[in-house]
């Protein structure tokens, strides 16, 4: 770990030597460097893979030199010694070949159990944002489909490898060492054969990349129909976002057409040359006439037949074993572009926070190199116990605020401290620990509602969990539900209604027992009836904690300690809703404006609407809509 001396103020971290990012990488490097914890696997079934082509090539050779010796009339233990050791070499083929395959595909099974985990594990210490830039589609296909691609190339590959190179080695010096004429004619046909593969895989890693690109993009459409098939229905009937799905498909499938009509020439010519007849043919061919003229020992012809196709036959496994190789190497590039990634330093000497004081000091932030900051020098000093609102427009960076506090995200200058430590000066789980967090748009896992619950719990008791369950007035609903509570929710928890699923992730926020609660307008999506259970459960949540609300309904934050304006990412006012508004800034006309939305209706017309207009065409003021969440005094104060 190396010491990284900074500026006072500023915490004092460690990383590991940076390796090669992305755009340094070569293909080459990024496959020796996934497959680094099993290439010692790998070159042993290289070595078990050569040892039982070699072995065959003996068992062959042995073979062609037995038909000598009954030709010469060898003695009756002398062919059975010779038969003896031909069935002991292509025992020992079979065994080293079959050792060598089994080293590598467990190899394959065990790294691609280490690649997702260590995949799984790097996502989850990246930065949030990291992480959805890379979107749904690309991390399925990197996790999913490019782990999954290497493992052919883990398994098979070395044995093909092994098999290849010793085959051709051995075939070609036996075949030599026999009758080097012959050795001649079967040269003849391997230059031909290297010719027409190299035609065949012309462009194969241009056109691997764009096969790639095109499947990602099918993930990315086919995630984006599902899951957003509620509002697919309600808005388009499907047309639109399935004509992108099937678009997509069109694509994938004429780029593949184009590819495999440019290749299929080259598939053909390597179906006609890579295996025994052609070589073969021409053995017997020029040892028929080599023999004919007196030049070579008929038994020597048909030894070399023996061995003569194996040249060719081992050629074979090689170009599966390239084609192999290429898919893994892409797939190992698209990999280690994830592993690069740099995640959130680590302290180097964690502290530990104590209280829920949050203060953000000088803050500046932007989510990239290429964007305008989020927020600019914004500071904002939250006490323990206090209950501090932000509000402002859409875009002001009230949400950017509430993910900086629990680091989502690095800022880019400036502090954050949390229980008067800067929050990379702790560790990211005690950080989390340390706070609730409840966002407008609840997550839950498909798992039981008590796995649900205890998520950053694991060892709560029953008891635990039915007290945060009553504070979170959920307790009677779950326990009418089939299972009770080891009733499966279903993805992203979509058995519960919407109100039901606020109200666990209450729950759960209640049982971490954290100092902080961070809530991101809870209620902004809910009916009146789920608002108030919802509304009493973060009461129960935020007594006694420290409290930071991203506001969007100003009269659920009127008694709030402190009210923190943000526009354009910086603090345009702040102090209580009394003081705000009278000083008559932008929380008093955005107070204004909730006072005005309130008493509109669908009740009568628009003012200056023709008599006999329908009141039903136009949104008016009515006395009778929904009135005010609170009056306000001659002052603008509230009564």
């Amino acid at each position: 770990m190396t010491t990284v001396v900074q500026a006072e103020g500023t915490p004092t971290t460690s990383q590991p030597p940076p390796g090669p990012g992305p755009e340094r990488r070569t293909p080459h490097q990024a496959l020796m460097q996934v497959i680094k914890p099993v290439r010692g696997r790998l070159i042993a079934s290289v070595l078990l893979g050569a040892l039982g082509a070699v072995l065959r090539v003996v068992a062959l050779v042995a073979s062609g030199l037995l038909v000598r010796q009954l030709v010469d009339g060898a003695d009756a233990a002398s062919v059975a010694w010779w038969v003896g050791g031909i069935i002991a070499a292509m025992a020992g083929s079979a065994a080293a070949t079959t050792l060598g395959s089994v080293v590598s595909h467990k190899a394959a099974f065990d790294h691609e159990s280490m690649m997702r985990r260590a995949i799984s594990t790097h996502l989850g210490r990246l930065p949030l944002g990291t992480v959805q830039g890379l979107g749904a589609g690309g991390v399925k296909k990197i996790v999913q489909g490019d782990v999954r691609g290497m493992h052919a190339a883990i398994a098979d590959a070395p044995s093909m490898l092994g098999l290849g190179i010793g085959g051709v080695a051995a075939s070609l010096i036996a075949i030599g060492v026999i009758e080097w004429r012959l050795l001649l004619v079967v040269l003849t046909i391997l230059p031909l054969t290297a010719l027409v593969a190299r035609i065949a895989m012309k462009d194969y890693a241009t056109e691997r990349q764009a096969y790639d690109r095109s499947l990602e993009q099918i993930d990315a459409a086919s995630i984006e129909y599902v899951q957003g098939m509620q509002e697919v229905r309600t808005f388009d009937g499907g047309s639109e976002s399935f004509g992108r799905y099937a678009e997509r498909i069109r694509a994938f499938t004429q780029h593949l057409t184009a590819w495999n009509d440019r290749t299929k020439g080259g598939a053909l010519g390597i179906r006609l040359l890579v295996g025994p007849l052609p070589v073969t043919v021409l053995v017997a061919a020029g040892g028929f006439a080599m023999s004919s003229a007196g030049w070579i020992d008929p038994i020597s012809v048909v030894v070399v037949l023996l061995l003569a196709s194996m040249p060719v036959d081992s050629f074979s496994p090689l170009m599966f074993m390239v084609d192999h190789l290429q898919k893994a190497t892409a797939a190992a590039l698209r990999i280690t572009q994830i592993l690069d990634l740099p995640a959130l330093p680590e302290a180097e000497q964690p502290k530990i926070p104590v209280g829920g004081a949050v203060r953000l000091d000088e803050v500046t932030f932007s989510y990239a190199a290429d964007r305008a900051p989020a927020l600019r020098d914004v500071t904002i000093d939250i006490p323990h116990g206090s209950i501090c609102a932000l509000v402002g427009p859409s875009g002001s960076g009230k949400s950017t605020v509430a993910r900086l506090v629990p680091r989502f995200f690095d800022v880019t200058a400036g502090r954050i401290t949390v229980g008067g430590v800067d929050v990379r000066d702790i560790a990211p789980d005690v950080l989390l620990r340390h706070i609730a967090l409840v966002f407008q748009d609840p997550f839950l896992l498909h798992a039981s509602i008590r796995d649900n619950l205890t998520l950053g719990v694991p060892d709560a008791t029953d008891a635990d969990i039915e007290r945060a369950c009553r504070a979170a007035r959920i307790h009677d609903e779950i326990l009418a539900l089939p299972e009770g509570y080891d009733t499966v929710v279903g993805e992203r928890g979509a058995s519960l209604s919407g109100g039901q699923r606020q109200r666990v992730t209450v729950a759960r926020a209640l049982l971490s027992d954290a100092a902080i609660v961070i809530l991101d307008e809870a209620t902004a999506f809910a009916d009146p009836e789920n608002e108030a259970a919802i509304q009493d459960a973060i009461a129960e949540l935020t007594r006694g904690r420290t409290v930071i609300i991203v506001a969007h309904r100003l009269s659920t934050i009127v008694d709030a300690d402190q009210i923190v304006v943000l526009d354009q990412g910086r603090v345009a006012e702040s102090g209580t809703h009394a003081e705000l508004v009278g000083k008559g800034g932008r929380y008093s006309r955005l107070w204004d404006r909730h006072l005005r939305a309130q008493g509109w209706g669908l009740n009568h017309a628009r003012p200056g609407t023709p008599t006999g207009q329908t009141a039903g065409s136009a949104i008016q003021p009515a006395a009778s809509a929904v009135q005010p969440a609170a009056s306000v005094d001659e002052n603008g104060a509230p009564a």
